[in-house]
């Protein structure tokens, strides 16, 4: 097997961090920031003023196992059959003043971009992993959203205001799902809020019911030893304690959200447009033609009438992935690519994705600085001291945010890829010999097949088989773009088939990969 640039196996590291060298520009904040940020946090204290004081609630956060700042807190009670929720978030306004240098920098990078084993974020450290992260035992400023919920779901009420929290207990997502299974004791002074909170997210759940996409995705995890090599990588599913994170933060930035939109307060929102009716009937024919249940299409679809297409599709694409037990991926794949991308906008026009009439970010200011502006457009109409942004100003944040975004997705993205070339070649030639991989097919183009393959827990590798590798005869690319066809016998290798493979090159360093049929 050859192995184009492989040079060491180990470092990956290195080829990470150039990635974001070349991508990013300068890493890191200058000497003048890092002198600010740590002022902020004590000036930011001084001036706090007359806050609700809730250290005394108990107060739980969950993230992943390896994040350092902590934007969001949970508190949770029940109250007979209905239940009261307090989702705190780290109150950033109060520490980075509009128009200072850290807005300036704040505004420019627009939000952390993280890549595995790293994050460049979008706050000096003094500030997004100490002063404002929501670390457990200390007290922080926040801004609280309390929202009571009906028995079904249904919010009652809501109150924003600024607050003070201390954060009782610190889990991650794995040790979450642990106590959920029963096979772990939640810490004792946030077992009730957390048994509330686990209600709560049901019933937010089935009250949304089929106005959403079903969309289950799997993150890439990478483990490194001491050295920064990656020695390991799963893909993580969303399960319950995810779900139940996810559903919390989706109710209170839907509640400030409305909010902002009943006071007419400039600010941004976040966005996701319907999908145009002939990308979504193009779907319709490209299930079809993979053999998966559809929902009915009428004549004539409507803007919204689409996006209620692509909802059923998803929970029919679901389902038909579980029954055959392969091809999640590559469905699911068909489905968002028959919608727009979400975006930031200064104008509220609803989010499709979550079945949402009004939605904005909010719960993650230290990471994202449309979070910031829609704090700020939030305490202002709360007559909390700050100021809202202009319209012109919430305009122009907005595109730069969404161009931004969309940057750093695709860094994190490459930087998946080059880890999993890195592991990939360092499994290869630990083993010192070729091996058949069984993987799937997650798209077709007309030069071949790229397959996933590999990991813990899913695919984590993935690379590109040509078309002209494939033994036999010559396939092209049908008429749906779903699969490769045999000219002569019409043998198809469609999207979600499994397939075996083998490796024939590792070009770590730019993340490639490059396949061959296992019996070729």
């Amino acid at each position: 097997m050859s192995r184009r640039g492989r040079g060491s196996p180990k470092r990956v590291r290195d080829a990470v961090e150039a990635l974001l060298a070349e991508r990013l520009g300068k890493r890191g904040f200058g000497a003048s920031l890092e002198v600010e940020a740590g002022k902020a946090a004590s000036a930011a204290e001084a001036r706090s003023g007359a806050r609700r004081d809730l250290t005394e609630l108990p107060t739980f956060t969950v993230d992943p196992a390896t994040a350092r700042d902590f934007d969001d807190a949970v508190s949770a009670r029940r109250e007979g059959d209905a239940a009261r929720l307090w989702i705190h978030i780290a109150d950033v306004a109060a520490h980075v003043p509009p128009g200072s240098p850290l807005d300036r920098e704040a505004r420019r990078r627009a939000n952390s971009t993280y890549v595995p084993g790293t994050v460049e974020p979008m706050l000096p450290q003094a500030l997004s992993e100490e002063a404002c992260s929501l670390a457990p035992g200390v007290e922080r400023l926040t801004v609280t959203a309390e929202i009571e919920l009906g028995p079904g779901g249904e919010p009652r009420s809501a109150r924003f205001y600024r607050s003070r929290i201390r954060s009782d207990a610190r889990l991650d997502y794995d040790e979450l799902d642990v106590i959920f299974a029963g096979r772990a004791a939640a810490p004792q002074r946030v077992a009730e809020p957390l048994a509330a909170a686990r209600e709560a997210a049901a019933a937010l759940g089935e009250r949304r019911g089929t106005t959403s996409l079903d969309v289950e995705s799997f993150e890439p995890e990478f483990r490194f030893d001491a050295a920064g090599n990656a020695i390991g990588a799963r893909a993580v599913p969303q399960t319950e304690s995810h779900r139940l994170i996810e559903r919390l933060m989706v109710l209170a930035n839907e509640q400030v959200a409305r909010l902002l939109e009943r006071k007419r307060v400039a600010a941004i929102y976040r966005v996701h447009a319907q999908p145009d009716p002939p990308r979504v009937e193009r779907l319709i024919g490209q299930l079809h033609a993979l053999g998966i249940p559809t929902p009915p299409l009428r004549e004539g679809l409507a803007p919204r009438q689409a996006g209620e297409v692509v909802a059923g599709a998803s929970r029919l694409v679901r389902r038909e992935a579980a029954r055959r037990g392969h091809g999640r991926e590559a469905y699911t794949s068909l489905v968002l690519r028959s919608l727009k991308q979400a975006q930031y906008s200064e104008r509220n026009s609803g989010h499709t994705g979550l079945g949402s009439s009004a939605y904005c970010h909010f719960t993650s200011p230290i990471r994202r600085y449309p979070d910031l502006v829609v704090h700020r457009a939030l305490l202002a109409a709360l007559g909390e001291g700050e100021e809202a942004p202009r319209a012109a100003e919430a305009r122009e944040v907005a595109r730069h945010c969404t161009e931004r975004e969309r940057d750093s997705v695709r860094i994190e993205r490459d930087a998946d890829d080059v880890c999993a070339a890195f592991l990939l070649d360092r499994e290869l030639f630990e083993r010192g010999r070729e091996e058949e991989f069984e993987g799937e097919v997650s798209g077709v183009i007309r030069g071949g097949a790229f397959v996933g393959f590999g990991g813990e827990l899913g695919d984590v590798y993935e690379g590109f088989l040509p078309a002209r590798l494939m033994r036999g005869e010559r396939f092209e690319l049908n008429e749906t773009e779903t699969a490769l066809v045999g000219r002569e016998s019409g043998r198809a290798v469609r999207l979600g088939d499994p397939v075996s493979v083998r490796v024939t090159a590792v070009d770590a360093p730019r993340g490639r990969v490059d396949l061959a049929p296992a019996d070729g």
